[in-house]
């Protein structure tokens, strides 16, 4: 039992489950130590310790799909990724929530599984074939992300109304690939430019949802989607010139989101006082908020202190996901006065 439980760790909710191979046919061994240990018989023991078999996993995947299908159809939809977008209201998004989740765990589940059969993938792919898999993780995704801004209290938001997504755990963990990160993207990305569609590994329609599908591109993938659909097929660039076209690009389209957000709300944009400046000070180590800085940005229009108050707490926001977006993760200090 010790040498199990040190050698078969689990990592996260995408390895939940440890893998243990048996050369010496030590089964019943393994049952009696299992029901030793945990004071149960062995039946109901192995309950405790072990993962079902891969077939009542099947069926359980298989009842799942059934269950989305079936509440997609009592949406009056048909049960297809692409019919997600068309969900009415909070509530009907958070049930496709919770029903895709359900399919996505018994899925991530059976990934761990190392001896499937020929006839058992064949059985998984024709419940859910993967390339309907991957859009309606794109989908969920969306509708999480969604779902997860509409949830986040805004500047004003403090009698908002509760919401289906207030409890919803969303688990994005549970659609991050361990085997897909940037650099992989890249060089997907590169395939395509350098061979075109016929004689890449993806098509640009697959790519990009191979994106969309992936959570750790959650806060990215709007970018990297408009990037691909700028590039031709076939142009021959090389993995360098994709990822430093893919800065530019990125570049380009954050300072442009600046400018809008800047002429919305009537604020420079360049300049020391400026919206631009502003933003790069915040997200600069220490990554802490700069109040004086919000207050100069309108300083010369001749405001009240109550108008320009109001004026700022609209500024916020418009300018809070950004922040946190291109925040990556870090806490900016001081920012949370505007998220309440």
């Amino acid at each position: 039992i010790q040498a199990f439980s040190r050698t078969n760790r689990v990592l996260n909710a995408t390895k939940p489950y440890g893998h243990i191979l048996d050369f010496r046919n030590q089964r019943d061994a393994v049952d009696a130590a299992i029901a030793l240990f945990s004071g149960k018989s062995a039946d109901h023991a192995r309950e405790i310790w072990l993962v079902d078999r891969a077939p009542v996993v099947i069926e359980r995947l298989k009842e799942a799909k059934r269950d989305l299908d079936d509440f997609l159809k009592s949406q009056g939809l048909p049960p297809t990724p692409d019919a997600i977008g068309n969900l009415a209201g909070d509530t009907a998004k958070a049930a496709f929530i919770d029903h895709f989740k359900r399919v996505q765990k018994l899925q991530t589940q059976l990934d761990q599984y190392t001896d499937l059969t020929p006839e058992q993938k064949e059985t998984i792919e024709a419940v859910l074939p993967t390339d309907d898999l991957r859009a309606f993780r794109g989908q969920y995704l969306e509708t999480a992300d969604e779902l997860r801004r509409s949830r986040a209290k805004t500047p004003g938001d403090a009698l908002k109304p509760a919401s289906p997504a207030d409890d919803l755990d969303f688990e994005f963990v549970l659609f991050a690939s361990a085997t897909i990160d940037y650099d992989y993207i890249m060089k997907l990305i590169t395939d395509f430019s350098a061979k075109g569609p016929s004689r890449s590994t993806m098509s640009r329609e697959q790519l990009i949802g191979l994106i969309a599908a992936d959570s750790k591109f959650i806060d990215e993938r709007d970018a990297i989607s408009e990037y691909v659909m700028t590039l031709k097929a076939g142009q021959g660039l090389d993995e360098r010139a994709i990822r430093e076209g893919y800065q530019a690009f990125k570049a380009e389209r954050a300072a442009r989101e600046v400018a809008e957000i800047a002429a919305r709300h009537g604020v420079k944009v360049d300049g020391d006082r400026g919206l631009r400046a502003f933003v790069d000070r915040v997200l600069t180590p220490p990554y802490v908020f700069d109040a004086e800085g919000l207050t100069a940005l309108f300083e010369g229009a001749g405001l009240g202190w109550r108008e320009r108050a109001r004026k700022e707490m609209a500024l916020m926001t418009d300018l809070v996901p950004l922040l946190k977006r291109r925040a990556g993760g870090r806490e900016i200090g001081g920012l949370k006065v505007y998220e309440e």
